[in-house]
């Protein structure tokens, strides 16, 4: 029995928020000191180091589960799936649904129940819940749609992605401008091949000793803007540390896993968070098989979509599925992929996968 993703889709807003638009932003440090030096200046280093011009946001009437269920629609289109056939529904994404321009998330119902009604699904067996796993999310929960088939908890799952971290961002901080909005998802199913395909390995890894808190939430940076709201928080250079030291040794364990062999892996989907971080993730990956990684190896969508966190990952696979990935050809039956992903937690995880 093979595990195969059948179709793809993904919901890419419409509202682009090129570098610019951050020009006059006040940027502080962590520690509230005004950052002096010109707009223009800051939005030229920032996009030296994650290769990020511009980003989408949702409009706002739209909402994550909004965005969810349209990429999850085009999933099921592309599947040929009847929806009522679906045994489950996972959605990952870290704050829920954030109405624009209030700070409460919202939770309750599930984005997964939410999906489910908007999707009109009547079929009660079919499961529908939420995973919070930090940036690796929709990785995560294409791993326990995996499991949940194999343990014989049905045949089809509908795995998305989904977030809009433009609402939960401080605008006094540079990191800011790495995040966006957007939603991806899959369908997977159990279908009986004699040709091993699909996933054929992963893993999963949490470090805590240390790193738990390098992604949390705090107060603005800027010292007058109150005590009653918090935003996402990072510590960049922590995080690219932990990333390169980890990353590569993580996916190296999926790949041994799987048998096959790094000369034959096609492409590799990492999350989309810094193009600096993942050009030497890659490369450290390829060092520990003693060979330099190809040209063209890993797609990029970063640099117009920007870090939607959860949604990278599946929407940079249904590009590259639907051939729109400008520079990468089709994927073809018999390639070899690998997807990984890092983020809140820390947390990393990897999946090999034969198309």
């Amino acid at each position: 029995m093979n595990l195969e993703i059948t179709g793809t889709g993904s919901c890419i807003p419409e509202l682009r928020v090129p570098n610019e638009d951050f020009i006059a932003n006040k940027f502080y440090t962590r520690e509230g000191a005004l950052i002096d030096q010109p707009g223009e200046e800051t939005i030229r280093k920032f996009e030296e180091i994650t290769g990020i011009r511009e980003r989408r946001y949702a409009k706002p009437e739209q909402q994550t589960s909004d965005l969810a269920t349209i990429a999850a629609q085009r999933a099921i289109e592309d599947s040929g799936v009847e929806p009522e056939a679906l045994d489950g529904i996972i959605v990952a994404h870290n704050f829920g649904n954030i109405p624009h321009g209030k700070i409460q998330s919202d939770i309750l119902p599930s984005l997964a129940t939410r999906v489910k009604h908007d999707l009109k699904i009547k079929n009660p067996n079919c499961i529908a819940f939420d995973i919070l796993y930090g940036c690796p999310g929709w990785v995560q929960a294409m791993i326990l749609a995996y499991n949940y088939i194999l343990a014989g908890q049905g045949k089809r799952y509908l795995v998305i992605g989904a977030e809009t971290l433009s609402r939960k961002v401080d605008k006094h901080d540079r990191d800011s401008m790495i995040f966006s909005d957007g939603a991806g998802a899959a369908v997977v199913e159990a279908i009986d091949k004699d040709l091993k395909k699909g996933i054929l390995s992963t893993a999963s890894q949490t470090f805590t000793e240390e790193e738990a808190y390098f992604l949390d939430y705090g107060e603005s940076y800027n010292p007058e803007a109150g005590h009653d709201t918090r935003y996402i928080k990072m510590q960049g250079s922590k995080i690219y540390q932990f990333a390169l030291t980890h990353v590569p040794a993580a996916m190296k364990i999926c790949l041994d896993r799987s048998g096959v062999s790094i000369n034959q892996v096609k492409k590799v989907l990492i999350h989309q968070a810094n193009e600096k971080m993942d050009e030497a993730i890659i490369k450290r990956f390829f060092r520990l098989y003693k060979t330099p990684a190809p040209e063209g190896i890993m797609p990029m969508s970063i640099h117009l979509l920007g870090n939607s966190s959860v949604a990278t990952v599946p929407t940079l696979l249904d590009l590259l599925r639907k051939g729109q990935l400008e520079g990468h050809d089709d994927l073809k039956e018999g390639d070899i992929i690998l997807l990984a992903s890092v983020g809140a937690g820390m947390s990393i995880n990897a999946i090999t996968y034969r198309v």
